[in-house]
């Protein structure tokens, strides 16, 4: 997985973390699983249709699979 499709801070949907947009090759269902399991990272709301993960929880993200 590679950090550097991101920018350094801000926000990122969904689809530009899963792939094939993004970098981490999961479904939707088996993310959103991750989420409530707690090992991806916790969403924000921006509205009521709109869902997002800060930039520094998924480079945190990154960061912990490159060390296992």
């Amino acid at each position: 997985m590679r950090s550097t499709a991101f920018p350094e801070t801000g926000f990122v949907r969904l689809s530009q973390i899963l792939a094939p947009a993004g970098p981490i090759p999961v479904s939707k269902s088996t993310w959103w699983a991750g989420v409530k399991e707690g090992r991806f990272p916790q969403p924000q709301k921006l509205g009521p249709r709109t869902t997002v993960w800060r930039i520094e929880d998924i480079r945190a993200l990154f960061e912990k699979a490159d060390a296992e």
